[in-house]
């Protein structure tokens, strides 16, 4: 359901930024779009560094305000730690918006600079030199408490919980226990020599192995798993699919279209493993095209891959990372979704999935549905 929020003031609409965001940005630029009168949403950005091109920074800003059909105007707030001079600090940077911006006819209801201890408006003449008061952001308008913000700023929630040790210490013997059952099971010739000679082959591990018998059955299930109450098994084996590529994506274009989809995803990629091409409009989900996907789904395999990368032994943990990384990004959270893939690339440095989220967020680049209303 749409929430609908007055602002009286540039004070109550700056105190409503971080409600719109769900947490308080730091050292960031966010706009604003508008259809009229009502916003549209909030996207933030990095502040750009002391050398970056602001010319080129506020094309691509103001292209991606562009590319939502109902944008007519933006307000822009620059968020930063340095303190009012002669200048406004980061004026250069508004001013480069509002060329943009009137170039691309559409129109600056507002630029404004949120500091450590005062903000003010780019644009109002009458700015006290050492801008306002800080504390006249706490004004909030009537209706705001309903829009909820997190603790911290935009990297927060991007840490992966503690994994108890003896936990990891279980997934690990499970992922062990997984691997002998999946030659015990495949015929290869080290499982031969354990049905022969081997210890005897946990039964835990052989109903783990004969779950992926049904791979689009098994991704779909685990959406419905409780990530708070997983035994080792269920966790061995998220991280055993998300280490393999091919597992990993039916899983992806399955978490993102649903259960038919998955069964047209695993059928696929038998098919390109036999030499076909892949139907581009499975593989466009990757790159963020195509239908929306229900956050929902998206929220709760986050969750469970947050889950998997937290008890995974490091060797295996990067699969996971980079799936958190790429769910990340197509839920809007650039900011976490390069965190994940960071972390994943400091596991395993050429980790193709977690190598493409990073160029994706290095080149600004977000998925379609986030410029289509819901």
């Amino acid at each position: 359901m749409t929430t609908i929020v007055k602002a009286a003031s540039a004070a109550q609409f700056l105190s409503l930024v971080p409600r719109m965001l769900g947490f308080r940005p730091t050292r960031s630029l966010v706009v604003i779009p508008f259809a009229g009168s009502r916003s549209l949403g909030a996207m933030r950005l990095d502040l750009p560094d002391d050398e970056a091109d602001l010319d080129a920074v506020a094309a691509t800003v103001i292209g991606m305000v562009c590319r939502l059909p109902d944008a007519e105007a933006l307000t822009a707030v620059v968020y930063a730690d340095e303190a009012f001079g002669e200048r406004m600090p980061r004026a250069a940077l508004a001013t480069a918006l509002g060329y943009r911006a009137d170039e691309c006819g559409l129109r600056l209801v507002d630029a404004l600079y949120v500091g450590a201890e005062a903000w003010g408006s780019y644009l109002d003449r009458d700015l006290p030199a050492g801008g306002r008061p800080i504390e006249e952001l706490g004004d909030e308008p009537p209706g705001a408490a309903h829009l909820a913000v997190a603790d911290g700023d935009q990297s927060t929630g991007a840490e992966l919980e503690a994994s108890d040790p003896r936990e990891a210490e279980a997934v690990d013997g499970a992922l062990r226990g997984l691997a002998d059952a999946v030659d015990l099971l495949c015929g290869t010739d080290a499982g031969a020599a354990a049905l022969e000679d081997g210890p005897r082959v946990d039964p835990l591990a052989l109903s783990a192995v004969c779950s992926l018998d049904d791979l689009p059955t098994l991704f779909e299930g685990m959406l419905a798993w409780d990530t708070a109450d997983l035994a080792p098994y269920d966790i061995a084996v998220v991280v055993w699919c998300l280490a393999r590529p091919a597992l990993r994506d039916i899983a992806l274009v399955e978490w993102c279209g649903g259960l038919d989809a998955g069964d047209e995803a695993f059928a696929a990629q038998l098919r390109w493993e036999a030499g076909e091409e892949y139907p581009a409009h499975l593989a466009m989900h990757m790159w963020g095209e195509g239908e929306r996907p229900d956050p929902e789904r998206l929220e709760r395999a986050l969750a469970l891959a947050r889950r998997a990368a937290a008890a995974a032994p490091e060797p295996l943990r990067a699969g996971p990372l980079a799936t958190c990384g790429w769910l990340s990004w197509a839920l809007g959270r650039s900011t976490h979704a390069e965190r994940y893939a960071v972390q994943a690339c400091e596991i395993e440095p050429e980790h193709g999935l977690a190598e493409i989220v990073r160029s994706f967020v290095h080149a600004g680049h977000l998925p379609d549905w986030a410029f289509r209303p819901r």
